[in-house]
């Protein structure tokens, strides 16, 4: 029988909007989202929540997570990558005797996740000889056409040769979601996770909130409401 963990990280240092993963979202602490989707996936032989801080482990086990360790102070900081994290409670399950087919890392920052989703890319990478399946979705402007701002403050294009071009020539982009990234650990690959071993599973732009800043925040509450 196929065995899946999903690991969510969530720390207890966010800085823009202070104390991000418990924070009351539509009455629900925002990581219960996250944890409540994968339960109701039903893939999961166990949904473990990675963290430091007492406050949000108390709160994920209330929504049905378990935490099996307090994350170490030095994978706890703002440079902390999330595969560090991931790698770390892998290693602590399989010292235990743990161990597992597919890991999902899902974002305790993804009210709009759907099971649906990670039914989806579960079920594309499992019969797969993909490493990675994760949640993008598509960039709503054509990137060839973007431009920066120069120091004195005028405009230069990225790819000045698109200007004349129109959007409908144009390949379209996508961008990564931030919701969920399944792993298939039996299988060995070099390459990113936006690389050629991964599988794009696309959402609707809808469904697509990154929730970094109080601004963020409210937009996305505004959305959600109107959603459900």
């Amino acid at each position: 029988m196929t065995k899946c963990v999903a690991i969510i990280p969530a720390r207890g240092g966010s800085k823009r909007v202070p104390r991000k993963n418990i924070k009351l979202f539509h009455g629900k602490p925002l990581i219960a989202y996250s944890i409540e989707a994968a339960l109701r996936s039903e893939l999961f032989d166990k949904i473990i929540v990675s963290t430091d801080d007492e406050e949000i482990a108390k709160t994920a086990k209330k929504y049905g997570a378990e935490v099996p360790f307090l994350r170490p102070k030095e994978l706890s900081d703002d440079y902390t990558g999330t595969g560090q994290v991931i790698e770390h409670a892998l290693n602590f399950l399989k010292q235990r005797g743990e161990c597992y087919e597919f890991c999902c890392t899902i974002y305790a920052t993804a009210p709009f996740l759907q099971e649906k989703y990670l039914i989806e890319g579960f079920d594309q990478l499992k019969n797969s000889k993909a490493k990675h399946a994760f949640s993008c979705t598509s960039m709503p402007f054509p990137i060839q056409r973007t431009f920066k701002i120069t120091p004195n403050g005028r405009c230069e294009m990225f790819w000045p040769e698109n200007f004349m071009k129109r959007s409908q020539d144009l390949e379209e982009a996508y961008q990564d979601a931030g919701q969920f990234y399944w792993t298939n650990l039996n299988i060995e690959s070099e390459e990113i996770t936006f690389g050629k071993d991964s599988i794009p599973i696309i959402l609707p732009r809808y469904l697509v909130h990154d929730i970094d800043t109080l601004e963020d925040w409210k937009r996305a509450e505004v959305i959600y409401q109107s959603i459900n």
